[in-house]
Formats: C-alpha cells, sequence, structure tokens
C-alpha cells in the first residue's frame, strides 16, 4: 500500500483544519515560518485543584455520575503527566462508579465509557480499548473523543488502515490539538517527517493550558530527535518545560539531546532529575551511563527497571514490550524472545516487530530475525534504531551490501539515535570491505 496515496485524503483533511486553525489563533495570523510560541500570561491549569474539587463535590452528591466520569478522566490525566500508575486504579474505580449510577435515559454514562477505553490503552489492554470505544460508538458516534481512543488502539495493535478510518472521523468531526497530534504520529510512522511537523507546530498554536503545551511541545521535540536533529529537539524540550517544568519526559528529551552535543554533566544532571520523579527513563539513563563507562551506576539504573517491573507483574501488570527489549540489550535474550512472542500474540505494530527481530538476533536466530526486521520496515518509516537492528541482523547473515545500507541509514536518519548503537554502526561500516 502506497504510504502518500493512502495519507493523501488525511493529510488534506489535517491541513484544511491547520489552515481554519492560522486564521483564528488570537493575535493575527501565524506565519508559515514563524515558530511557535508559549503564549504570554498563561495560567496552568491546576490539575490538583481539580481533583479535589470533584471529590468535595462527590462528598455531597454521591450519585452524580459525570462528576465521577470526570474525575477518573482527571486521574488518567494525572497519571499522564507523572507516569504514577497508582493513578489507574483510581481512575478505574471512578470510572465504574459512574457506569452504575443511573442516568436519565438509563444508559451507561458516556464519557465513563470512553475513560474505561481510554485507561485500557494506558494499561496496554488495546483489544480491550477498541471493545470500549465500539460500545462508546454504538451510543454516541457523535462524541468524538472515543475516536481518539480507537485511533489508538489501532495503532498499537498494527492495524494501521483502522487506526487512519477513526483518525480521519476525529480530524472530520474535532480538528483539535488532540486529533492533530495523533495525526502527526500517524505520518511519522508512514516516513513523513515534514507534514508531521507542519501538523504539530499548527497544533501547539491551538490555546491550552500550560501543560497541553509542554505536551505538544515534546512531540514537536521527538520529531526533531527522530529525525537527527538534537539541536531544534532542544529547543522545543527547553519550550516544553518553560511551560510545565515537570514535564518528565521534556526534560528526559533535554537529557538526550544534550549528550548528543557533547553536553555531559548538564544531560546527567536532567536524567537524574528525571528519573527521580519518574523511573520510565532509568535503562535510557543506565545506558548512557554504561557508555561514559560508569558501570556501576548503569546498574544501579538497571536494577531500578527490575523492581520497578517485579512490581509491576506482582499487581497483574507484565509490560513484555519494555521487558523484552531491557532483557534483549542487558540480560537474557531467551526470556526476551519469550517476552515479545507474547507480545506478538497481542499485538503486530511495528515497535514490537522490530523487538521481537533484535531478540531473536541477540538468541542467535538471525534468519528469522530478518522477517520481523523486514517487518519492522512495512510502514516506509524513518526509524534508525530500526535501520540499525536490520543491519546488524544481515550483517549477522553475512549480507555485506545490505548491512551496509541499513547501518548508513541508520546513521543518517539520526546518527546520535543511541550511544552504544551509534558507535558500533560507525565500528561494523568500518570494517566492512
Amino acid at each position: 500500500m502506497s504510504s502518500v496515496r493512502r495519507l493523501l485524503p488525511l493529510l488534506g483533511c489535517v491541513l484544511l483544519g491547520c489552515v481554519l486553525l492560522t486564521l483564528y489563533t488570537p493575535g493575527g495570523l501565524l506565519r508559515r515560518d514563524e515558530p511557535p510560541h508559549a503564549p504570554a500570561g498563561w495560567s496552568p491549569y491546576d490539575l490538583a485543584g481539580s481533583i479535589e474539587a470533584a471529590q468535595t463535590r462527590l462528598r455531597r452528591q454521591p450519585d452524580d455520575a459525570a462528576v465521577w466520569a470526570s474525575l477518573g478522566g482527571m486521574y488518567l490525566e494525572q497519571a499522564r503527566r507523572t507516569t504514577d500508575t497508582a493513578y489507574y486504579a483510581k481512575a478505574q474505580g471512578a470510572f465504574e462508579r459512574s457506569l452504575r449510577l443511573p442516568t436519565g435515559d438509563g444508559q451507561p454514562y458516556i464519557d465513563a465509557v470512553i475513560g474505561m477505553g481510554a485507561l485500557a490503552n494506558a494499561r496496554h489492554d488495546f483489544a480491550g480499548a477498541v471493545h470500549w470505544a465500539e460500545r462508546a460508538r454504538e451510543e454516541a458516534p457523535f462524541r468524538w473523543a472515543l475516536y481518539g481512543v480507537l485511533t489508538d488502539a489501532h495503532l498499537e495493535l498494527g492495524q494501521y488502515e483502522q487506526a487512519e478510518t477513526a483518525l480521519r472521523r476525529m480530524l472530520d468531526g474535532r480538528p483539535d490539538l488532540a486529533s492533530f497530534t495523533r495525526a502527526a504520529r500517524l505520518e511519522h510512522l508512514r516516513g513523513r517527517p515534514g507534514p508531521a511537523r507542519e501538523v504539530l507546530r499548527r497544533a501547539c498554536a491551538i490555546p491550552g493550558d500550560a501543560a497541553e503545551y509542554a505536551f505538544c511541545q515534546w512531540q514537536l521535540g521527538e520529531l526533531s530527535w527522530n529525525n537527527g536533529d538534537p539541536r531544534t529537539a532542544l529547543t522545543a524540550y527547553a519550550q516544553a518545560l518553560a511551560a510545565d517544568p515537570e514535564h518528565v519526559a521534556s526534560r528526559a528529551g533535554k537529557a538526550r539531546a544534550e549528550a548528543a552535543l557533547g553536553h555531559t554533566d548538564q544531560a546527567l544532571r536532567d536524567y537524574a532529575t528525571a528519573v527521580a520523579r519518574s523511573p520510565s527513563f532509568v535503562v535510557e539513563y543506565g545506558e548512557l551511563l554504561e557508555h561514559l563507562g560508569d558501570g556501576d551506576g548503569a546498574r544501579r539504573q538497571y536494577a531500578v527497571f527490575t523492581a520497578q517491573h517485579r512490581l509491576l507483574a506482582a499487581n497483574g501488570t507484565v509490560d513484555n514490550l519494555a521487558m523484552g527489549m531491557f532483557e534483549a540489550n542487558h540480560g537474557d535474550a531467551e526470556a526476551a524472545v519469550r517476552h515479545l512472542r507474547a507480545e506478538w500474540k497481542r499485538r503486530r505494530s511495528v515497535e514490537v516487530a522490530d523487538a521481537l527481530g533484535w531478540a531473536l538476533h541477540q538468541a542467535e536466530r538471525h534468519a528469522e530475525a530478518a522477517t520481523y526486521a523486514a517487518r519492522a520496515d512495512a510502514l516506509g518509516g524513518r526509524n534508525a534504531l530500526f535501520a540499525y537492528h536490520r543491519g546488524e541482523i544481515e550483517h549477522a547473515l553475512g549480507h555485506t551490501a545490505a548491512a551496509r545500507a541499513h547501518l548508513s541509514r541508520a546513521l543518517s536518519i539520526n546518527p546520535h539515535f543511541s550511544p552504544a548503537g551509534a558507535t558500533r554502526a560507525r565500528a561494523l561500516l568500518a570494517e566492512m570491505p
């Protein structure tokens, strides 16, 4: 399937929304070459205060289904902002309470149904998310948030045509930050960074609270980073942190870009700040420490990762993708294959295909690994890590020309994609005849 042909209708819809957004941006027309910036005089949204207000109201009116659903959504947002998964249980409790309460038409409160779908996505239960979103569509097909749940779930399941269909419906009904950022992700997966960047720039100009702006700037930073531009990425991450100093993903992104630019001391400080607030980036931090020769520091970060995932497993949650990649790079290759085969049965995204291929390579099953590495490239995206993994696999198979092509492609996409991986790619290329 041609990615360009498939995405032309979607892109046209997105850019139409961008034109409307440009015309109605407060303060006048935003030129195409004018960088987005945080609006002056922003009052950050007080999420903690809003949660407290909802809890106070529910103590007085415990049968208000709408407020219970709203509280569940706020708990989910708190989980996203803090990466604290303890909020998932709170969100579930609030949504389930809302669903049990009677409404005027006898139907479940639809925001709680959609919220359960968003919660399922957050917990990596993507099939469950589709179930909840389809249930919401039966009751209220014009509640555009349900199509965001569907888009996210289908993307993670590797069902890209279904994701595109759901996203087009969302864009038709509500061309806003939520739909634009999803459109940018799909454009990036298809290997179209230019349209992805344009959509994100326009999305960042939508008036909103500080956390929304930070999220949008973080996505711009990720796009620049993934396309080999750490300086532009660093600017975007810094803008995100100026709007929301607690945005942990931007703090880690800033550290990553600083390391690539040779600002090692500042990178280490920013990584330490990020992991103190969230364990989500401990492996990334550990890999930089290992690359810099601090083996003890790296092992401490890896120990935090394994302890975190043991705790999650004890609570019934296993992140097979994260565990599989960790084991493939730092532990037991056979354990990595087991984790990733289990994940492949659940979802067949390009990310899982790449990870399983890499784990099989590390377990010295190179021929089988090559089939998954090829599947990871199926969408035509520009992913330096995927290209590097494919180059290593082809090298192990003795396919020198193919290995050279993929390793060179990895470094051309992003020469800083991984401290160890980029170094290894250059060394392999230097050795090849």
